[in-house]
């Protein structure tokens, strides 16, 4: 039986109708087995390797060895972050932040953008010219409890007539009050701020002996840093605390019996 050929051969596409040369007319395949349909070359689709998963073996020597796991796991959740990225990934709230400044600066704690707040807030900063800014979601929510700690002290120090233990005459006064005890807790900062003009030829000095050298004791200088001189802009004694430091007592270097004592509970 004679069957139609050559150029003014036509078939038609058994999935659109058109009309096309006869030559040109593919058979489809499906998984690997043929459809017996006749397809135009416009809209036929070689049978694809996803449908073939599982039926051939395929050896791959560029696999990883032990490989990471995809990182859609639960590590977000757990670390609040994505530890090989580093993006924040996180979309619910921030629920507890504790944020410590070492110098001065701004510190800023701001809650999840979408749709969480800021639980609590836990903020260290030893410095008087640092601020610190904690809000929650911009217009949708609200800090829950923020709570802001300094171990950073400023004493304003001056010299002026009063009376102390040890008597009559110029004595120190911290922030108002005449040679008071102080109390200086450990690992915190203190500064004596000495820029008020009546602090000239008074400058002040640690010692673990009450009157300092006056009273045969030596200058005590762990963890002290002094700038300026007393009398002058910019003129400060600053300490920062020890652990297991001993009692203190402050004192002029050139006059007797002008400061008090500094206790290190």
């Amino acid at each position: 039986m004679a069957f139609a050929k050559g150029k003014y051969a036509f078939g038609f596409c058994d999935k659109t109708g058109f009309r096309y040369p006869l030559h040109e007319l593919k058979e489809e395949y499906k998984n690997g087995a043929p459809t017996g349909f006749l397809v135009g070359p416009d809209v036929w689709d070689g049978d694809q390797p996803q449908n073939f998963l599982g039926r051939l073996k395929i050896f791959d020597p560029q696999s990883l060895r032990n490989p990471r796991p995809d990182r859609v796991d639960d590590s977000r959740g757990i670390f609040g972050f994505d530890p090989v990225g580093g993006n924040i990934e996180m979309t619910g709230s921030v629920g507890s932040v504790q944020a410590i400044e070492n110098e001065t600066g701004n510190i800023l704690v701001v809650g999840d953008q979408a749709s969480g707040f800021v639980g609590s807030v836990s903020v260290t900063e030893p410095s008087a010219s640092s601020s610190v800014n904690v809000t929650g979601v911009g217009g949708t929510s609200a800090t829950g409890s923020t709570t802001v700690t300094s171990n950073f002290t400023n004493y304003t120090v001056t010299v002026a007539s009063g009376t102390n233990s040890y008597g009559s005459g110029n004595k120190f006064y911290i922030d108002g009050s005449v040679s008071p005890t102080l109390s200086l807790s450990e690992g915190n900062i203190y500064k004596f701020d000495q820029s008020a003009s009546s602090n000239s030829s008074h400058p002040l000095r640690f010692s673990t002996t009450a009157n300092g050298t006056h009273g045969g004791g030596s200058e005590y200088t762990t963890g002290v840093t002094t700038s300026g001189t007393a009398g002058q802009a910019g003129a400060y004694v600053q300490i920062t605390v020890a652990n297991s430091a001993p009692t203190l007592y402050y004192y002029c270097v050139n006059h007797s019996g002008m400061g008090g004592t500094a206790n290190t509970p």
